[in-house]
C-alpha cells in the first residue's frame, strides 16, 4: 500500500500542534501588529522608528496632530485584572516611570491582548505610576481606567502643534 501524499484534514493537524507559549518580546510584536490595524481601521496613520532607541514606539497621525505613542500590553489575568507597567529602563538609572515634563511620550496605550481591548492614555493622567491595572468586563470598584477604554476620541481633542 502506497502512503499517501494528501495533507492531513484541518482538525487532525490542529490536535497534533503543541500549544502557543508566547515569550514576552513575541506577544508585543502581536500587539503592535494589531495597533497598526486597529489605527488604520480608525483612519490613523502609523509611523514605527527606525530602531528601538526611541522611548515612544509609534508616531501616530490623526490629521490634527503627531502623536508619540508608547504601546504597552498584556495577556495573564492576575489578581482579577491585567497589569502594565508603563516604565521604561535608563543604564545605570534602572526603572524609570513616564511623566509629561519629560517629553517622551504623549499618550500610552494598553492592549489586552486576549479580550482585544485598547486603553488610551494621556501620559498626565498616569505619570509617575509604577504600575496600571485595568479591569474589562471585570466588576470592581476600583476600576480607574475606564473612562479611557476605546477612547481613541481623545486623540483628535487637541490641536496640531508645530
Amino acid at each position: 500500500m502506497k502512503p499517501s501524499t494528501e495533507a492531513a484534514p484541518a482538525p487532525a493537524r490542529a490536535a497534533n500542534r503543541k500549544p502557543i507559549h508566547r515569550n514576552p518580546k513575541r506577544t508585543g510584536e502581536l500587539s503592535e501588529a494589531a495597533f497598526m490595524l486597529k489605527v488604520k481601521t480608525l483612519g490613523f496613520n502609523a509611523a514605527k522608528p527606525w530602531g528601538d532607541s526611541e522611548r515612544y514606539d509609534f508616531i501616530l497621525d490623526t490629521g490634527s496632530r503627531l502623536w508619540r505613542v508608547q504601546l504597552k500590553c498584556t495577556e495573564v489575568l492576575r489578581a482579577r485584572g491585567y497589569d502594565v507597567q508603563p516604565i521604561y529602563s535608563v543604564y545605570g538609572k534602572g526603572k524609570i516611570t513616564y511623566t509629561a515634563e519629560d517629553e517622551d511620550i504623549d499618550v500610552l496605550v494598553a492592549h489586552i491582548l486576549p479580550l482585544d481591548v485598547w486603553y488610551i492614555l494621556p501620559v498626565e493622567v498616569f505619570e509617575r505610576s509604577t504600575s496600571l491595572r485595568f479591569y474589562p468586563d471585570i466588576p470592581c470598584k476600583c476600576a480607574r481606567w475606564e473612562n479611557y477604554r476605546e477612547a481613541w476620541h481623545l486623540l483628535d481633542s487637541h490641536p496640531k502643534t508645530t
